[in-house]
C-alpha cells in the first residue's frame, strides 16, 4: 500500500494547516498514488522554529555520538531497504534493481558522513609573540535549508542530511513533490535512530513559495540545492541577496571522448549501461558522445543494438532495465527535443517515440550528425537520448567537450597515458572519469564548475559548506 503523506515538523507527522494537497502520481500507470500535504507560511515557520532550537540542542551533542546516531540511521535504510526501494519505483519509475542499488548507496553514505563529521579538525598558528595562542576552530553554520530532486530522492536528500547533521546544523529538508513517500521514509530512518525531531524536518509545497519563503528567512544560515541550472540560479540570486551560503549541484551535458587507441568493448559496455540507467535522468549522464571517425560507425552499431533491446517497462516487473520518464513533462520534453533535432538534419538511429499510450515510457534513443545549433546540443536533454558525433583530431573533440557552459561531468576512453594526462588538464569539469565509470562514491568529490554549481556534495570537501572558520588569539 502506498502510505499517507504527512509533513514532518518538530518531530510530528502531520497534515498541512490548510488541509490543502497536490496528487502524486505513478508515472508507469498515470494512476493516482496518493495526496501530498502542501506546506503553509504557518508550517513553514513552525519548521524555522524548530530548526532554531534544534540547531542549539544538535550542534551541543558531540561529533562522537552525532556519529553513532548517524550509523543506526545507515543500519536502519539496509534494514529498511525494500521497502523504501518499492516506494521509489511506484513515484519515481525506475527500475526496483536501481532502486535498492540507490537505497544502499544513501546508507554508505550516512556511514560516509558519520565518520567524516569526527573530522572537522582546527589548527594552531604559531604565534610571533611569547604567551600568544592563535586557534582556528570549526563551528557549524547553523540551520540549513536543502532542496532535493526527484531524480535519486533517497541518495540526494542524504547528501544533504547527513552532510549537515554530521557537522552539527539542523536542517529543513525540501522533499520533492514527485518522490514524497520515499524521501519521507529516509527522515523517519533519520528520526527513529535518534536525530531530534527539532532537529530534521520535512516539508513539501510548491517549489517556488518554499523557497521564497524559507531561503530569505533569518533562521536560516545555508543553503543546499541539487536541480537546473536555471532554478539553481534563481536560488543563488535570491540566496545572495541576503548573505545566505550555498551548495549548489546544477545541471549538465556531460561530453564523453572516445578516441581512436580506446578499447572499444568496454567504452560501449559502460557507456551504454549510463547512458539509460534510470532512463537518462541522471544529472552525470553521459549525453554528447565524441567518437573518432575510425571507431564512429561500430561505436554507433553497438550503441543501437543495446538501445534498441532494452527492455522498457514498469519497474516494478521482472526483467525491466528502464522504467518510465518520472512525469509528463519529461515525456513531451523528450519528443520536442528529438523531433526538432530531426527536423535539422540529425539522424534518427533508433527509437525517438512514446511507448504506448498509458505511462510515461519512451524509447532509448540514438541521434547521429546532429547540427551544432540544435537545441538537444545545447540543453540538457535528461532523458533516454544519446547523441553521437565524430571527430577527426583531438582538439576538436576538447574544444566540442568544452563549447557548453555546463561543467559537472565528462568521460574519456584512451590507451594513452600523455593523453589521460591532457584529458584531465583540458577539459572544464568539475568530475572526469577516464577508461570507467567512477562518480558518486561516498568519499569522492561530487560538483561541477560553471553554470554546473559550486560546491561539493561528497567527499571529505562535503562537509566544508556546513562549517564556519573562526580564529581566536589570546593571551
Amino acid at each position: 500500500m502506498y502510505p499517507e503523506l504527512f509533513l514532518c515538523i518538530a518531530g510530528s507527522w502531520r497534515a498541512s494547516s490548510s488541509g490543502d494537497t497536490l496528487p502524486v502520481i505513478d508515472p508507469a500507470t498515470e494512476a493516482e498514488l496518493g495526496r501530498l500535504p502542501v506546506a503553509t507560511e504557518a508550517d513553514l515557520d513552525e519548521a524555522l522554529a524548530a530548526a532554531r532550537s534544534g540547531f542549539q540542542e544538535w550542534s551541543r551533542v558531540s561529533a562522537f555520538e552525532r556519529g553513532k546516531v548517524l550509523r543506526k540511521a545507515a543500519a536502519l535504510l539496509r534494514a529498511r531497504s525494500e521497502e523504501i526501494a518499492v516506494l521509489l519505483t511506484r513515484e519515481q519509475g525506475k527500475p526496483l534493481a536501481q532502486a535498492r542499488t540507490e537505497v544502499m548507496n544513501s546508507a554508505d553514505l550516512t556511514d560516509w558522513f558519520a565518520e567524516e563529521g569526527r573530522r572537522t579538525y582546527g589548527s594552531v598558528i604559531p604565534a610571533r609573540a611569547s604567551g600568544v595562542a592563535q586557534l582556528v576552530t570549526r563551528e557549524p553554520v547553523g540551520p540549513v535549508v536543502a532542496f532535493t530532486p526527484w531524480n535519486f530522492p533517497v541518495s540526494q536528500s542524504v547528501r544533504k542530511i547527513a552532510a549537515a547533521l554530521c557537522t552539527g546544523c539542523s536542517v529543513i529538508l525540501k522533499g520533492p513533490e514527485e518522490t514524497p513517500a520515499s524521501c519521507s521514509a529516509l527522515v523517519r530512518a533519520f528520526l527513529d535512530a535518534g536525530v531530534p525531531g527539532n532537529a530534521l524536518g520535512l516539508v513539501f509545497g510548491r517549489p517556488a513559495e518554499i523557497s521564497g519563503y524559507l531561503i530569505p528567512h533569518p533562521v536560516v544560515r545555508k543553503v543546499s540545492f541539487t536541480g537546473s541550472t536555471a532554478i539553481g540560479k534563481q536560488i543563488a540570486a535570491l540566496a545572495g541577496q541576503h548573505m545566505k551560503r550555498t551548495t549548489l549541484e546544477l545541471g549538465g551535458h556531460a561530453p564523453a571522448i572516445v578516441f581512436d587507441d580506446a578499447d572499444l568493448a568496454r567504452a560501449l559496455s559502460v557507456l551504454t549501461t549510463q547512458k539509460f540507467r534510470n532512463a537518462g535522468q541522471v544529472c552525470v549522464s553521459p549525453t554528447r558522445f565524441l567518437v573518432h571517425r575510425t571507431l564512429f560507425e561500430p561505436f554507433v552499431e553497438g550503441f543501437v543494438t543495446y538501445a534498441s533491446t532494452l527492455k522498457v517497462g514498469n519497474g516494478l516487473e521482472q526483467g525491466v532495465e528502464m522504467g518510465p520518464l518520472a512525469h509528463e513533462r519529461r515525456l513531451h520534453a523528450m519528443e520536442d527535443l528529438v523531433g526538432e533535432a530531426v527536423g535539422a538534419g540529425a539522424k534518427l538511429r533508433t527509437g525517438g517515440r512514446r511507448v504506448g499510450n498509458r505511462g510515461y515510457f519512451f524509447q532509448p534513443t540514438v541521434l547521429t550528425d546532429l547540427p551544432v545549433q540544435s537545441r538537444l546540443m545545447n540543453e540538457e536533454p535528461f532523458g533516454p537520448v544519446a547523441l553521437i558525433q565524430s571527430f577527426e583530431e583531438d582538439e576538436e573533440a576538447f574544444v566540442e567537450a568544452n563549447r557548453l557552459p555546463f561543467g559537472l561531468a565528462a568521460y574519456a576512453y584512451t590507451s594513452s597515458s600523455s593523453r589521460s594526462a591532457r584529458i584531465s588538464a583540458e577539459l572544464e569539469s568539475g568530475m572526469i572519469s577516464i577508461n570507467h565509470h567512477g562518480l558518486g562514491l561516498p568519499e569522492v568529490p561530487f560538483g561541477g564548475i560553471k553554470d554546473s554549481g559550486y560546491g561539493s556534495e561528497g567527499g571529505a570537501e562535503a562537509v566544508e559548506g556546513y562549517l564556519l572558520t573562526k580564529f581566536v588569539s589570546q593571551t
